[in-house]
């Protein structure tokens, strides 16, 4: 979903005669709350604390450990101390 709006968001820019790079920062901009709020989260799924999504600022071993954590491993089984399971 973030990448449809992403690409409705920069068409939409572009259509009303936005430069490409105010286009990006734009975009960058209106997505990072969003995208924020979602990563915290699934950290929390996993039962760790939201300042996890710092881990990414790490170079190259950040967005590889983002992406075995929280897109390839499964979210905490029982009740963890963020709550209830996701349905």
């Amino acid at each position: 979903m973030p990448l449809a709006l992403a690409l409705y968001l920069t068409v939409l820019l572009r259509v009303v005669g936005v430069s490409p790079r105010t286009t990006e920062v734009l975009v960058d901009l209106l997505l990072f709350w969003p995208t924020l709020v979602i990563s915290v989260k699934r950290w929390h799924d996993r039962g760790k604390s939201g300042w996890w999504v710092v881990v990414v600022l790490i170079p190259v071993i950040g967005w590889l450990w983002v992406l075995i954590e929280n897109g390839l491993m499964r979210g905490d089984a029982k009740t963890n101390r963020f709550g209830e399971p996701p349905g």
